[in-house]
């Protein structure tokens, strides 16, 4: 897959993909079900998506609390694997704010990318204000030459599929209907990154993870399988994780701690990839370092449990 972030400097070949446009954030079952349609009128060519950096409600509202469900290299490997070829991030900034639907519509998709075909989703809002719909793309696809197909919102039995409901799902502590939205289950992606080593001395090292920037799911532990994406120690592994700001210790900076089971070694930089299977309990302070053990052991013994018959 090739990444084109400027659409003002775009090689010959980049141009003249079959393009779905929109956010993308977690790749979820409607963006699979937009990419498969995208795939069946692209007519031989390249599939691409249309996606926006920074995300505009991130440029809009600088500093409004994390939303986002993936980051944008985990977004970038995601659409990869489903068969990508371009993927145009487009940077988000006030001269695109700034222009009008119909100017969108010109001059990104027509004149610097040069798409063929655009699918979009049915509350697709493009332009200024937000002021072109999906219906007006029609309308403008079809001066400028390039087709538009308006994708229908997808239903599973948890409602409607978006990125919304998915976070609504996340903060309820409820992954498994955050996987059904999604597809695949909700995943917290990056190195792994030194920390206090508190858990090493209470029998638990862990592997702790930022989640800074990212939409935090409800805090608390939760069975997880894992993949170490590189290093010696690459391979699959099951485990449990604390997602939270670790209150017996008064720190305050949200985290993902992961312990993963019958493993030893260093995970130092490695990129891994925890997967959210159960959510287990709440965030507790506790009155000693041995009752905190204790419940350590249990969450253990029930994640195994879980995670031996998922």
């Amino acid at each position: 897959m090739r990444i084109i972030r400027d659409p003002a400097f775009i090689a010959p070949a980049d141009r003249g993909a079959a393009a779905a446009i929109g956010n993308f954030d977690g790749v979820h079952l409607g963006h699979q079900a937009v990419l498969d349609l995208t795939g069946s009128v692209a007519d031989g060519a390249p599939l691409g998506v249309l996606t926006f950096e920074p995300h505009p409600r991130e440029y809009f509202a600088p500093d409004a609390p994390p939303f986002r469900l993936m980051s944008p290299t985990a977004k970038a490997h995601r659409l990869e694997k489903l068969g990508v070829q371009r993927l145009y991030e487009v940077p988000f900034n006030a001269a695109l704010a700034a222009l009008t639907p119909w100017q969108f519509a010109e001059d990104i998709i027509h004149d610097r990318l040069g798409l063929t075909h655009v699918v979009v989703g049915a509350d697709f809002c493009f332009g200024k204000d937000r002021a072109g719909n999906a219906a007006d793309l029609e309308g403008f696809g079809a001066k400028l030459g390039f087709g538009v197909t308006i994708a229908p919102m997808l239903q599973t039995s948890a409602g409607a599929v978006s990125s919304t409901a998915i976070r609504r799902a996340l903060s309820d502590g409820a992954p498994r209907r955050a996987a059904e939205m999604l597809g695949h289950r909700h995943r917290i992606d990056g190195p792994v990154i030194s920390g206090e080593q508190r858990g090493r001395d209470l029998g638990y090292p862990t592997a702790n993870m930022s989640i800074d920037g990212l939409h935090p799911p409800k805090f608390g532990v939760y069975a997880v399988k894992v993949d170490v994406l590189d290093g010696p120690h690459k391979g699959a592994y099951h485990g449990a994780a604390s997602i939270g700001v670790r209150p017996m210790f008064g720190e305050n900076v949200p985290n993902c701690e992961t312990y993963l089971f019958d493993f030893s070694g260093d995970l130092y930089g490695a990129q891994l990839s925890v997967g959210l299977v159960d959510y287990l309990r709440g965030e507790e302070t506790f009155d000693s370092l041995d009752a905190l053990i204790t419940q350590m052991d249990a969450d253990c013994r029930q994640a195994r449990d879980i995670l031996a018959d998922d």
